[in-house]
């Protein structure tokens, strides 16, 4: 049944890679997820140029199916998509060194069946977190922004 799996892998995800999301409320606002009939390297591909479109650049792709499968898991391909903009991260942080465990912003694709499932935290949320006015501008566009990356990176 995949909607266990779905969930059993975000728990594990939370509690290792996505950390911040085990301070959020559970409900479906904290995640922003998509799914994609695509196979898993045409949605990466697809994620990669929404990513670059809307501005952001991707400073690593980290394969999280190595540590599951030497955990005893079973797994397809997940890989963690770290992307930002450095300059507005850097400035960011050096006014709120609170945010660094936040930024830059992640997105966890893994493929389930014959669908590619893309899941990321809610920007939007990180005012709960670090709830400083002058945030609340970058958190509105990295929602805004990541709702269409999702999107894009999902459309046929």
């Amino acid at each position: 049944m995949r909607t266990p799996r779905v969930l059993y892998l975000v728990a594990v995800l939370a509690g290792t890679l996505l950390l911040p999301l085990t301070v959020f409320a559970a409900d479906q606002e904290s995640l922003l997820m998509a799914r994609s009939t695509k196979p898993f390297d045409s949605t990466l591909d697809q994620l990669s140029a929404a990513i670059d479109f809307y501005g952001y650049k991707i400073s690593r792709i980290q394969r999280v199916d190595v540590g599951l499968t030497k955990s005893g898991f079973k797994t397809g391909k997940y890989r963690l998509v770290f992307f930002g903009k450095a300059r507005e991260i850097d400035t960011l942080l050096d006014q709120f060194p609170q945010l660094a465990p936040f930024v830059p912003l992640k997105v966890v694709i893994f493929s389930e069946d014959n669908e590619t499932i893309l899941l990321a935290v809610n920007p939007g949320h990180l005012a709960q977190l670090v709830p400083e006015k002058k945030l609340l501008v970058h958190y509105r566009q990295w929602e805004q922004d990541l709702k269409n990356i999702l999107k894009s990176a999902t459309t046929d």
